[in-house]
């Protein structure tokens, strides 16, 4: 092991252990202040208990997501004097957090640099009025527009797109820009530096965003820094804080790389070399990249410089980074999007569900986390029920076992409602996919969990007409056929491990 490894490994456990620390003294001081309100002023507990009662009503009024938000409820209600003092406290966090002021006002104003094209919105409601409903929510309600689609490309493997990435990236010659949940040193990682440090080197602007906790465990607090000394601006998505707090567990899960305002990357791999199989944890893993060309490629510009902006303030304008974007050959319908878990709109679980519901033929969905409300599994099994082909893509083998089980608590229930699901028994499924009657698709980092559609930070590209969409829809395919569907009766739990399983889902939230 080299001496550079040792200490970032040095430095990843001393990072680990100072928050660990901080967090057992917040929890002992919250857990002796309430144990002390308790035993001293009864009259306060009186007051917490009605709070609790309150606080539960509210929840249950309010919730966009209840089946998320029944943990809290449980909590509030079995351990009514920390519970309430807990939920109080995290949601104080969340109002005063200067983090989360910061990125909802620049989201906000960011909005004002998508412009949706009429013309083009003409174009789709003749072309498809069934669908147009989905189409105006997505530029509408969500706000980011439709472009016609001059340049998609989708690679069913991270290694099939990572030469790709590393081609573009050689072209730059203004900007680039890459904003990822997972960074990790290795082959894949190593490569795309190499060609970072030339370009900085070149004047091209270089800017890197990693999540903080994404990364914990694989970079060192300091990296950060280490690229601002070769000449790459970075920013470490909402640093793990020392002191517990809400927004700590909205993390940043995009993954997105611009070049000079002309291509776009995204998909589900991160930049480590397990996204490449150039190692192999959980067998072989099954992932995708996908390239955007054309005039598409400045929603995702804009995204970027939305979350850069809110930690680093330094854009008067995002206008510079336009660029014209060439004339090609025009493919159906291109819309990329995100999701944000700082307002009151659960945009991708929407898309899912709009996808859903409009499918006529087949819903196709790969997903490496089954982890649903009432509200999806009703829209699964509804889908099924009226004749539509639904089938679920997730992994042979785990990366996590006890998320693993309570993916798989959900197979019984979806089946026996029409809903087949596949197994891919080579390895790990990581594509987040929904493919619908070989017209629409959309591809993304949105995992079919509450992690993925009710805390992070998320992106998504929306495809609609295009050609391509028989490439993914193939790739789907061929998941299914490397795999094995699960029948009822393998779906079937016996009465104890059902029992354990539901209380396992009660924590779901929390995986």
């Amino acid at each position: 092991m080299s001496t550079s490894s040792r200490n970032n490994r040095k430095d990843t456990l001393a990072r680990i252990l100072i928050v660990i620390l901080a967090v057992i003294l917040q929890l002992f001081i919250n857990l002796t202040v309430a144990t002390w309100l308790k035993d001293k002023i009864a009259w306060i507990e009186a007051i917490l208990h009605l709070l609790s009662v309150i606080i539960t009503l509210m929840i249950i009024k309010n919730s966009r997501h209840l089946s998320s938000d029944v943990l809290w409820i449980v909590l509030i209600n079995v351990f009514p004097i920390p519970g309430t003092i807990l939920y109080l406290f995290l949601g104080a966090d969340l109002i005063l957090s200067k983090t989360y002021r910061s990125i909802r006002e620049t989201t906000q104003n960011s909005m004002r640099y998508y412009h949706q094209d009429p013309q083009i919105m003409e174009e789709l409601k003749k072309r498809s009025p069934a669908f147009y409903g989905q189409f105006e929510y997505i530029s509408q309600a969500d706000g980011y527009p439709f472009y016609r689609n001059t340049g998609f490309d989708y690679y069913p493997l991270g290694e099939d797109g990572f030469p790709i990435i590393l081609e573009e990236l050689k072209k730059a010659e203004k900007f680039i820009f890459l904003e990822y949940f997972i960074i990790e040193h290795g082959k894949m990682w190593d490569s795309i530096l190499e060609i970072l440090e030339e370009k900085a080197k070149q004047g091209v602007e270089v800017r890197v965003m990693y999540d903080d906790l994404g990364s914990f465990f694989v970079l060192p607090g300091s990296y950060a820094a280490i690229l601002e000394e070769k000449g790459i601006k970075c920013i470490p998505f909402n640093r793990i804080s020392l002191i517990l707090n809400i927004i700590i567990n909205h993390r940043d899960h995009r993954k997105l790389m611009v070049i000079d305002g002309k291509v776009a990357f995204s998909g589900g791999i991160n930049l480590a070399d397990e996204y490449i199989n150039e190692i192999r944890k959980y067998g072989k893993w099954k992932d995708n990249v996908i390239r955007i060309k054309g005039e598409a490629v400045w929603s995702y510009t804009v995204m970027f410089l939305s979350h850069w902006n809110a930690l680093r303030k330094e854009d008067l304008t995002f206008l510079s980074y336009r660029s014209l974007a060439i004339k090609e050959e025009e493919d159906g319908y291109i819309a990329p999007y995100s999701e944000t878990p700082l307002d009151n709109e659960v945009y991708a679980q929407n898309i899912y569900l709009n996808i859903l519901n409009q499918a006529r033929e087949h819903c196709y969905i790969s997903t490496p986390y089954l982890i649903i409300d009432t509200e999806m599994i009703n829209a699964l099994i509804l889908a099924a029920k009226r004749g539509v082909d639904v089938r679920i893509i997730t992994p042979g083998i785990p990366d996590k076992k006890m998320v693993f089980m309570i993916t798989r608590s959900y197979y019984y229930q979806l089946i026996e409602g029409g809903v087949r699901i596949y197994e891919y028994d080579p390895g790990f499924v990581h594509a987040k996919v929904f493919e619908a009657d070989g017209r629409i698709a959309t591809v993304g980092t949105v995992n079919l969990d509450y992690r993925s559609l009710y805390l992070h930070f998320e992106n998504g590209t929306y495809l609609y007409g295009s050609r391509k969409i028989k490439k993914i829809r193939n790739d789907l395919e061929s998941m299914m056929n490397e795999g094995h569907e699960i029948s009822l009766n393998e779906a079937r739990n016996g009465p104890i491990k059902e029992f354990f399983l539901s209380i396992l889902r009660l924590f779901a939230p929390l995986m």
